[in-house]
């Protein structure tokens, strides 16, 4: 049974239904329409444009918390360096070879060292591609033991004395053939001159990974976001 102010507007409209009375109809019946509409409930919200957005948002978050960041071009400049090699042992660290200054693992599938001197342009976190043109000298076994390199994180540092060098951190088990003898790969990469440097990202010392493929996927893949 119809209730409240409509039914009210349809009595009236029987008592007044004559020919006489039509513009009071008309009013009755705006006035329905009127009451009516008010009692419709609220339109919905736009839900599809809601979930656009927060999709929008989503994807956003995903890409600023990317744990690798590229270089800015003017930090992109590549750099002549001298390169040398090293493993985690006392004798050629300090006292405590298994943790780099940066405080980071000492692992040698991901991590190198920088002189001093570097630290402006190479500071922790920066993550390397070393690169060599030319064959391999009796000083230098670069071609050897390039494939033990990779990408590399800054997470070292040398000694003071040290000027324009990259130190790589290797494994001494993974020897490389030289001259028909297997041979610790440092000891095997000697001193590498006209060496380059090139810098392809940014990564926190907490979030180094622990393999090469690791590194590489973050370099690579998707997980990448762009300084403006």
């Amino acid at each position: 049974m119809t209730k409240g102010p409509v039914a009210d507007i349809l009595a009236l409209v029987r008592r007044f239904a004559t020919l006489r009375y039509m513009p009071i109809l008309s009013i009755a019946f705006m006035a329905i329409f009127a009451f009516s509409g008010t009692s419709e409930a609220p339109v919905p919200a736009p839900t599809i444009e809601i979930a656009e957005q927060a999709v929008d948002n989503t994807t956003l978050a995903l890409k600023t918390s990317a744990a690798v960041t590229r270089p800015k071009a003017d930090d992109a400049e590549p750099l002549s360096v001298l390169l040398t090699s090293y493993n985690a042992v006392p004798e050629q660290t300090d006292g405590n070879p298994s943790v780099t200054a940066s405080g980071a693992r000492s692992n040698p599938e991901v991590i190198a060292a920088r002189s001093v001197d570097l630290a402006g342009t190479l500071p922790f976190g920066t993550v390397v591609t070393i690169e060599r043109a030319g064959k391999d000298t009796e000083r230098c076994h670069f071609n050897a033991v390039s494939p033990q390199i990779g990408y590399r994180v800054i997470a070292d540092s040398m000694h003071s004395r040290k000027r324009e060098q990259v130190d790589v951190l290797l494994n001494p088990e993974n020897t490389v053939l030289v001259h028909g003898k297997e041979t610790n790969p440092s000891v095997a990469l000697g001193m590498c001159s006209d060496v380059t440097v090139r810098v392809v990202g940014r990564i926190k010392v907490s979030d180094i990974p622990e393999t090469q493929e690791e590194l590489r996927k973050m370099i690579e893949g998707d997980s990448i976001a762009f300084n403006k």
